[in-house]
């Protein structure tokens, strides 16, 4: 009888939960050894969402930790380092604040959330008010901390005061972990009262990583490395492990090895070059990696449906707000050739701006690049110089989401521009095809191409589908249907007119030798062939209208076939 598996552990970030619980884990505690061994006294890693910063902080917490349960570390890596166990494992105080959830639309309703986040750390440490080593003057200081109308005075010390606290009564210095330092700061970006959070946050850091003489070390984790000036003036202890850095390389993400050793553990290693052509390509370092969230997510689906088709699982995680504003930006010629290169899967080289401030982030294309670099949505090939990078876009996955925003950003600008529009849905309706080659030339122009050589297997044809289902998507009263969506025998598209009594049907070819004229002739006469309009006139309509179009990079033609 086979042994049962383990569980994947999808959304799961807390350590302890699972190794006693017998989830699946991809050993990452050779990150204690690094960092005690080389670590400075405050480490920032800085890492794109979904990378497994918060289980490695988790991690962290239950190793270094007094209360922890040093068991769950045996038979991991961390536990043949023998010497650094036994100086380290179970021997300080450990306070572990996530800032993730300081989210709200107003500054007093995001302090509110903050407060309550302290409150709730400090009350997990009750046992302070019973400590000998600790005076009445210390426990009445405790006791603000669970206080609801604390003062920002008392929030912004909170930190500085409970390590003060901890290494009284243990006699030993404290070990601070701040997980996502950055959220609170986007969310007050994005809601207007940016300064008052930028202010808050810098007063709690400079008092606990800067003038905190119980502190041993800490760690910080975040997307971006918001800029020294704004947020830890004055903090020289500060050591920054960005996903440009050598350093702790293969802590964040998976390597190829740890995914062909999780697939062979489940038996689903004939899905290797789907889930490394969807999920690997992001470079840390010197080290590729897989996104973990998506690896852990597709197994999770391979296991249980063996004919699942890889997804984008993280598109679902974040608004893809950095996409969308960087295409709103892009509309000189350059950017557009640029974009359509990575889309391409080609490098271009960019020079980045890896330190920024939230309201520097979209003042110019220049930042943009940078910070679709450092939360993930572009990566590195190879470094240029000190500042320039050649960059691509990782995988199929995040193709997937430039070319989903793109198509939506393109709609976007039919539905402004709608004489455009009713122009070429008349000349559709008219049958005037030098017309309708001129208006759907002129969008070609406008767009940004996404050539398929990305994907080796798919047809440049779907690009200029798409472009078609979006021109004539925005046109309400029309039925238009695509037979890569109802999978009927249609040619590639099929339009139903408001009256009815007239169908368009239209089939794209791709001129892969530029022979405009060849391609359309061998498009109409799919249409002849497969007798894609007898149904139509079965179901009694009178006039229908048989186009090929060809297309060959920004250029297209337009024929009708004979009624």
């Amino acid at each position: 009888m086979s042994k049962e598996k383990k569980r994947l552990p999808i959304g799961l970030e807390n350590f302890e939960q699972i190794i006693k619980e017998n989830y699946y884990y991809v050993d990452k505690t050779g990150l204690i050894s690094e960092l005690l061994r080389n670590g400075g006294m405050v480490n920032l890693f800085t890492r794109p969402r979904r990378f497994g910063k918060t289980l490695n902080m988790s991690m962290l917490e239950h190793f270094f930790s007094i209360e922890g349960d040093k068991s769950i570390f045996e038979g991991l890596k961390i536990s043949k380092d023998t010497e650094l166990t036994e100086e380290y494992m179970g021997r300080y105080p450990v306070i572990f604040v996530s800032l993730k959830g300081i989210n709200a639309a107003t500054y007093d309703r995001a302090f509110d959330f903050a407060v309550q986040i302290m409150k709730d750390i400090a009350a997990a440490m009750q046992f302070l008010l019973e400590s000998e080593q600790l005076s009445e003057y210390d426990k009445a200081e405790y006791q603000k901390l669970l206080d609801d109308s604390m003062s920002e005075a008392v929030f912004c010390s909170s930190l500085k005061k409970l390590s003060i606290l901890l290494e009284k009564h243990y006699k030993t210095k404290v070990i601070l972990l701040i997980d996502e330092y950055d959220v609170p700061l986007a969310k007050a970006f994005e809601n207007g009262y940016y300064n008052q959070m930028i202010f808050l946050i810098r007063n709690l850091l400079e008092q606990a990583l800067k003038t905190n003489n119980s502190l041993k070390f800490a760690v910080m984790t975040g997307c971006l490395r918001i800029s020294k000036e704004s947020i830890f003036t004055g903090l020289n202890n500060l050591k920054v492990l960005s996903i440009t850095d050598e350093r702790y390389d293969e802590y964040f993400g998976f390597t190829d090895a740890e995914v062909k050793e999780m697939l062979k553990y489940y038996g689903i290693e004939s899905y290797y070059e789907e889930v490394k052509s969807w999920y690997d390509g992001y470079r840390f370092g010197n080290t590729e990696v897989y996104c973990p969230w998506d690896v852990l997510n597709y197994c999770d689906k391979i296991k249980s449906h063996g004919d699942s088709f890889p997804e984008n699982y993280w598109i679902n995680t974040s608004s893809n707000d950095a996409v969308k504003k960087f295409l709103q930006m892009s509309d000189n010629i350059k950017t557009k050739r640029e974009i359509e290169k990575l889309l391409a899967g080609e490098k271009i080289t960019k020079e980045l701006h890896l330190e920024l401030t939230y309201p520097e982030m979209y003042q110019s294309l220049e930042n943009v690049w940078s910070l679709l670099f450092m939360t993930g949505y572009l990566t590195q090939r190879g470094r240029v110089d000190a500042r320039r990078y050649q960059l691509a876009i990782p995988n199929l996955e995040i193709r997937d989401i430039f070319q989903t925003q793109i198509m939506e950003s393109f709609k976007e600008k039919v539905k402004k521009d709608g004489t455009t529009l009713s122009q070429f849905c008349e000349a559709l309706r008219n049958g005037e095809e030098k017309k309708i080659e001129d208006i759907f030339t002129g969008y070609l122009k406008k767009t940004i191409s996404i050539r398929d050589t990305f994907v080796r297997k798919a047809t440049k044809e779907n690009f200029y589908h798409g472009i078609l289902l979006g021109i004539l998507g925005v046109k309400e009263e029309w039925g238009v249907f695509s037979n890569q969506e109802t999978g009927e025998g249609y040619s590639d598209i099929l339009i139903e007119t408001e009256d009815g009594d007239m169908a368009i049907l239209i089939e794209v070819k791709y001129a892969n030798d530029g022979n405009l004229d060849q391609a359309c002739e061998r498009a109409l006469k799919q249409v002849e062939d497969r007798k894609y309009d007898e149904e139509l006139r079965e179901n009694g309509v009178n006039k229908i209208l048989k186009y090929g179009i060809a297309c060959y990079m920004k250029r297209c033609k337009v024929k009708l076939a004979d009624l």
